[in-house]
């Protein structure tokens, strides 16, 4: 029942990062939040199967904090890829 508290703060924590980050109309608005969520999900899942307690601050510390340090990694790059393969296809169409 405790991860649902772990992946709602890690979803809301994902919207923030969405906004925080540049160019947010590249990506689109539920990429960075859902990642954030999936980590967040996979991260408790394999810490409790590892034998760490819900009552351990490690336990959300690397769920929730991991997953918003991996989802704005991940946004931010997807953002730059956007932006390359943007640059590269006005280069092609001669604009």
């Amino acid at each position: 029942m405790y991860i649902l508290l772990a992946l709602i703060a890690a979803c809301a924590l994902g919207i923030g990062v969405h906004y925080l980050l540049p160019h947010r109309a590249l990506r689109g608005v539920a990429v960075v939040p859902a990642i954030s969520t999936a980590v967040a999900a996979v991260v408790y899942t394999l810490m409790q199967w590892a034998g760490v307690g819900e009552d351990s601050g490690w336990l959300w510390l690397a769920s929730v904090g991991g997953a918003v340090v991996i989802c704005a990694a991940a946004g931010y790059a997807i953002t730059s890829s956007r932006l390359r393969s943007d640059a590269e296809k006005k280069v092609a169409l001669g604009i």
